[in-house]
């Protein structure tokens, strides 16, 4: 609690600069994160802070570390000492508060879930109406610590001071719109149990990937370098087909065949001239029809890695195609789309008794599908999610959204940490489904490939938005950045 607590004081002091003469109000609760408030307080208060402490329990429910350090801080407050006040929190003394020139969320700590109430629903919303830099103890309060769920109301932070590692509620759902910016600080947990193996929930970053890239050999030729296959496309949804193949292509796959329909094969090509374009036999619809199941069945063996779904409709008797090859290809897919009602039909727990080996790169609307979860819940619970999932079906599970969680069959989950919102436009799937499908292609392990290629999408997405704006991104732009996103990442 010591070392939390001045971590907070010495985050507050680079965040918002010297304390000296500046007025610091702290919200405190009862627990722990309560008594990282009172530690930080007087931290600031012993560097010339002018320190309001509002208790929003009584003193007499504080227990433990928090009581012990409480009782320190009050032996501070001298009767001629005027930079520290301790006071009960009450709607009245919200009134009589100046303005202050940081406010410190100390109420709860990541064990929180749930609804609000009063009063520290009025706190919050309090917090919330200032105009001042707010800096939260751990986790924004209201933010559950594990889902990042904000029921009704929950701390708006500039900045927080988390203890040890990042907290989960810190990266997903509402809860990364709450953090502001994020310290990691170290309170003294020892390494032994920061590097157990039974954590299972491991972020993604920029060296994490740089390590698994894969290096070309002076030897190479287009097909040493990854063979992909797309089954891809139909009337109407041409472009799911081309942005597959373009991503393939320039995530580095030596050669790149898409397979089509017919009926749209004209368009396709006249459009592609880097990959192999094949026509195959085509329902009236425009779609994939069963007699193309032979000269698929070829492309298969020949690639090492396929991807089936993007684009390819909901027609029954493509339907038919996709469960045929997901029950007798025994090599290595990339289920994307329309391929993943094919999944929902045969059921997780049957895919993982399958020939093939499998990512899956659903959002939360599909996962449903597949796992009779509503949609909403899976949202809330998106790590728990793939990993229940991935553990079922034998599969590594990209569940899209924010952030994108990988979850392979041995329970570990990867967190990624690029991307943002200007990245919900149409195609984004398509152009992940790619790169994911590239680098597998390229000889790197199923789960790297899987949590790598959706780092370098989110990356090439936010090189993107700088150069364009998040409201304008659209997928092709994410072809576009991602040989920056490649060349930044290999060249830490």
């Amino acid at each position: 609690m010591e070392n939390a607590g001045r971590g907070v004081a010495e985050t507050a002091v680079l965040e918002f600069g010297p304390p000296e003469g500046k007025r610091i109000l702290l919200f405190c609760g009862k627990g722990n994160n309560g008594g990282d408030g009172f530690v930080a307080a007087r931290h600031l208060l012993n560097a010339g802070a002018n320190v309001t402490v509002v208790l929003l329990s009584s003193a007499s429910t504080l227990q433990g570390d928090a009581r012990s350090n409480y009782d320190t801080l009050t032996r501070l407050k001298q009767p001629e000492a005027r930079q520290l006040s301790i006071k009960k929190f009450s709607r009245t003394l919200l009134k009589t508060l100046h303005k202050q020139d940081l406010v410190i969320d100390a109420i709860f700590g990541t064990g929180f879930s749930g609804e609000v109430r009063d009063p520290f629903l009025t706190a919050i919303h309090w917090i919330n109406r200032q105009r001042v830099p707010v800096l939260s103890v751990d986790i924004p309060s209201g933010v559950d610590g594990t889902t990042g769920v904000v029921v009704n109301a929950a701390v708006k932070a500039r900045c927080t001071v988390t203890f040890g590692l990042a907290k989960s509620g810190l990266l997903c759902n509402q809860g990364q719109d709450h953090v502001g910016t994020l310290r990691t600080i170290d309170i003294g947990i020892p390494r032994n149990v920061s590097c157990s193996k039974s954590l299972k929930t491991f972020l993604v970053e920029q060296e994490d990937v740089h390590r698994v890239l894969p290096q070309r050999p002076s030897t190479a030729n287009k097909y040493s370098v990854g063979k992909v296959f797309v089954l891809a496309g139909a009337r109407g949804y041409t472009g799911a087909a081309y942005l597959c193949a373009m991503a393939a292509l320039r995530a580095g796959a030596g050669a790149v065949m898409l397979g089509i329909p017919e009926a749209v094969y004209t368009v396709v090509a006249r459009n592609l001239a880097e990959a192999i374009v094949k026509p195959l036999p085509s329902t009236k619809e425009g779609t994939i029809a069963r007699d193309a199941l032979g000269e698929i069945n070829e492309k298969l063996s020949w690639a090492d890695v396929a991807v089936l779904g993007p684009g390819l409709s909901t027609n029954p008797e493509t339907q038919e195609v996709i469960a045929a090859i997901l029950r007798n290809h025994p090599g290595k897919m990339v289920l994307d789309a329309d391929a993943l009602r094919g999944v929902a039909d045969i059921g997780l727990e049957q895919l993982g008794k399958l020939k093939g080996r499998y990512i899956l790169t659903p959002h939360a609307g599909e996962y449903s599908r597949i796992i009779g979860v509503p949609a909403k819940e899976i949202e809330a619970k998106r790590i728990e999610m793939a990993r229940t999932g991935s553990s079922k079906g034998k599969a590594t599970i990209v569940l899209k959204g924010g952030p994108t969680a990988t979850g392979i069959a041995d329970g570990t989950v990867y967190l990624n940490s690029t991307g943002n919102p200007g990245m919900a436009t149409v195609g984004s799937g398509d152009v992940l489904a790619g790169i994911i499908a590239a680098l597998w292609a390229q000889g790197m392990p199923q789960s790297a490939a899987a949590y790598s290629g959706v780092f370098l999408h989110g990356l090439a997405g936010d090189i993107a938005r700088d150069i364009l704006g998040g409201r304008s991104i659209i997928a092709g732009d994410l072809i576009g950045h991602l040989p920056a996103a490649i060349r930044k990442v290999e060249n830490i």
